[in-house]
This record gives structure tokens, sequence and C-alpha cells, in this order.
């Protein structure tokens, strides 16, 4: 079963592509096609530099992105309507840039662009959520359509899925405080503190929501690119040593590997006073590891 279902991914892009080509219908008037492209500093099989002391190696780097909106001359929003493939779904896309070569798991085809259509316009910016809405985030991946079908980013113990999903290979390994090395330091982002059973029928809810909202400003939809920088990201975390409980910042609230990692991302990891309910939602500062990209 799950040979087939890896060889419908090899095949569906091929098909989509034939049938893109040969019978789908023109935009509407006034509307025109839009296309997101990304990019990450690093590549299955290649070293990292100026991540750690030593050099890294990639394992894993995919995230889920949604709520994608282009920002017009006033500075209003303007809604991105997603093609649906197997990359995106009901306004939801998984960026994916490994390719199961050099180190990597997963699977060997890449996405490193969000394709859709928006009314025609001038553009200067654009908007979007790193995370998956949470109408579609929580229910079994098993009986969920592509991407949202991805075991790999199925978070089962938070009814959900990992938004972020990093793992890296520093040379040598992770030393971890019982003195037993493991390969890979993770970066696992998602709601946390959830409550609920969805296979039950009951409503999820979670203590921390995760989504990191993006707004990049000066951006050209037509040529610039949309950077994930890792070590704007990873900057002030030793990706050599864990502190303790999961192996790096699974999102945990005590996790002694996560301050520096969602700083970066620009998520309140605990809340800012007890009694308030506002862990896991953006700090004013924002995020600082995504930026534009000119050629």
């Amino acid at each position: 079963m799950a040979m087939m279902k890896k060889g419908r991914r090899l095949a569906a892009p091929l098909l989509l592509a034939l049938t893109l080509a040969g019978c789908a219908a023109p935009p509407p008037q006034g509307v025109r096609p839009v296309s997101l492209r990304f990019s990450l500093d690093a590549a299955c099989g290649q070293d990292i530099t100026g991540l750690a002391p030593v050099p890294v190696r990639l394992r894993d780097a995919r995230l889920f992105v949604s709520e994608v909106a282009l920002i017009d001359r006033a500075g209003q929003l303007v809604p991105v309507t997603l093609d649906q493939n197997l990359w995106q779904y009901q306004g939801t896309a998984l960026l994916d840039f490994e390719d199961a070569t050099g180190g990597c798991t997963g699977t060997p085809e890449r996405n490193d662009q969000i394709t859709g259509h928006a009314v025609a316009g001038d553009y200067r910016g654009v908007r979007f959520t790193i995370g998956v809405p949470s109408a579609l985030n929580h229910g079994p991946y098993e009986k969920a359509p592509a991407p949202l079908d991805l075991a790999a980013m199925g978070w089962s113990w938070q009814a959900g899925r990992k938004f972020i999903k990093i793992e890296l290979l520093p040379q040598g390994g992770v030393q971890r405080p019982n003195g037993t090395p493991t390969s890979a330091w993770n970066l696992h982002l998602g709601s946390s503190g959830c409550a609920g059973d969805p296979v039950k029928g009951e409503a999820v809810t979670c203590a921390a929501a995760n989504r990191i909202p993006v707004r990049l400003d000066r951006f050209n939809p037509a040529r610039d690119r949309i950077h994930i920088d890792l070590k704007a990201l990873f900057s002030g975390t030793d990706l050599t040593r864990d502190g303790g409980g999961a192996v790096g910042c699974m999102s945990g609230p005590a996790d002694p590997d996560c301050p520096a990692i969602f700083k970066a991302m620009g998520l309140r990891l605990l809340p800012s006073a007890t009694g308030v309910a506002d862990a896991g939602q953006p700090l004013p500062q924002g995020q600082r590891f995504l930026t534009v990209v000119r050629p």
C-alpha cells in the first residue's frame, strides 16, 4: 500500500502537467497566475557552514504555508487562490527541500514554489502563514488528501501536523545531557497543548497555536524569491548539543532548546504573564528568518 502511494506521488505531477497543458481553462478575465518561489540555504548531501563549529548536513526540510495574500500599493491584502494539486489543498501548500539523497529522508520529489491566481494588480509585498489552519490540521493523516497525508509531517501526539520540520546532522552527532550522543538535531513546530480527539468527532483546542505570520514588503512576485535563512533561524543555538527533553526543539514550552528558536520564528514560547493565554502567539517584532531575495 505504501509503495502504491509513493508511486502515485511520482506519477501525478507529470499527469497534472499534461492536463494543465492540454485542457486547462484560462483564468478568468482580470485574474492573473501567481507563483511564489522559495529557496533554502542547504541541500541534501552538502555541508552547511556557519551553523555550528562543525560542518552540518541536511536530513529533512519541509514546511506548510497557508493564508497566502499579495499586498498592493495601498497596503491592502489581496488573497491568492491556490491551485489544487499534490502539493496544495484548500489554500494550504507543502514546501519540500529534500530529495531523499545524501543522508536526507523523505521523498524524491521536491517543491519550492506555491502556485495560484489573484486579481491582477500592482503588488509590492506578500503575506502568508507558516502552519496548517485549524480546520485542516486536526485529523488522521491516513485519510487526508495530499499533501496532508504524509506520515512524516503528522504529529499524532498533538493531534495535528508539523508546520515546520527541519532536521540537521552535525558532524560528530549531538551530545545529550545523559552522555549518549544522537545523530540529528530536530526542529519540529506544531500546535501544542492540544486536547480533544478528532477521530471520535471531538473538537480540538490547543493552548499554543504556534502559527507564524509572515509579511514581506518590497516583494515583487514576478521577480523575487522568499529565502529561508537557516543561519538566522538557528542563531544562538548550539546544534552539537541538546539541553534536555526531546532532541532539539519540538515546541515544548519547557524545552531549554526552544527559547532562541521561537524568538527567531517570532513566536511567544511561554505566556507573557501568569493567567495570560498568549503562548504560541506572534511576538511584536515578528520573525527574522525569511527574507526577500532579488535577482
